[in-house]
C-alpha cells in the first residue's frame, strides 16, 4: 500500500467562517492503482488531494504514506519525500514565466538530484507525448493557458514519483489534448505509477480502475 488515509477530517476556519470540507474520509491507495475522484465543486476533493500528497494535514484522522504515520515524519522528510515520489499537477500551475518550457520541466531535477542529461531526454520525449515538441525552447510566459498545463503536467512526471496526484489536469483543455493526457496518464499507470485524479469529466473515468463519487465532504458512492 503506497498511502491510506482513515476517517480524516479536515475543518478551515472558526466560527461562523467554520467549513468543514472532509468528514471521516477513508481511502486505501494500492501501488499501481488508477483511481478516480468526482464531484461538485466544494464536495473536498482537492483537499483529499492535498492530505493524500502530505500538503496540508488534516484535523483528525490518521494520514499514512508506505506505512508511514505521516504525522511522525519531520517537515524535511516530508519535503523530500513531496519531491522524489510524489508528482503534482494542480489547476494553478506556478510555472516560471521568464525559463523556457524545457528548463521549468526540469526545475524539480535541479532541486532534488541533478540528473541532467538523462532527465533532459525524458523531458523532450514527455513534451512530446503532449504535442509540445514545438515549445521546448519557448518562454512560458508566451504559452497559452492550455500549453501551460500541459507543461505542468511534464514537470510533474520529470522525476518518474511513485504516486501522481492530478486536480483537473483536462480543465482547461480541448478534447485532442485532454485525449493526449490521458492516454500519458495511461502508458504512466501501465509503467507502475500510481494515479489519483479528480474530475468533473465523466468521460475520462473510463481510463481509472477505481472511481469514488464525492458530496458534502464524504466519499458518497464506488462509482467502478
Amino acid at each position: 500500500m503506497i498511502a491510506k488515509v482513515i476517517n480524516v477530517t479536515k475543518v478551515y476556519g472558526s466560527g461562523q467562517a467554520r467549513t468543514e470540507a472532509l468528514k471521516g474520509v477513508s481511502l486505501d491507495i494500492n501501488e499501481g492503482d488508477y483511481i478516480g475522484i468526482m464531484g461538485a465543486s466544494g464536495s473536498g476533493k482537492t483537499t483529499l488531494l492535498s492530505i493524500i500528497g502530505c500538503l496540508i494535514k488534516p484535523s483528525d484522522g490518521e494520514v499514512y504514506f508506505d506505512k508511514r504515520r505521516v504525522r511522525d515524519i519531520s517537515d524535511i522528510e516530508l519535503s523530500r519525500l513531496r519531491g522524489r515520489e510524489i508528482g503534482f499537477v494542480f489547476q494553478f500551475t506556478d510555472l516560471l514565466g521568464n525559463l523556457t518550457v524545457l528548463e521549468n520541466v526540469l526545475v524539480p531535477v535541479l532541486f532534488h538530484d541533478g540528473q541532467i542529461a538523462e532527465k533532459k531526454k525524458y523531458a523532450v520525449q514527455l513534451l512530446e507525448k503532449l504535442g509540445l515538441g514545438y515549445t521546448l525552447n519557448t518562454r512560458v510566459r508566451a504559452l497559452s493557458g492550455g500549453e501551460r498545463q500541459r507543461v505542468a503536467i511534464a514537470r510533474s512526471l520529470i522525476n518518474r514519483p511513485r504516486i501522481l496526484l492530478a486536480d483537473e489536469p483536462t480543465g482547461d483543455l480541448d478534447d485532442a489534448a485532454s485525449e493526449r493526457i490521458m492516454a500519458l496518464f495511461s502508458s504512466v499507470s501501465a509503467a507502475g505509477t500510481t494515479i489519483v485524479f479528480v474530475t468533473h469529466n465523466k468521460a475520462f473515468v473510463k481510463y481509472a480502475s477505481n472511481v469514488y463519487e464525492m458530496g458534502d465532504g464524504r466519499i458518497q458512492r464506488i462509482l467502478k
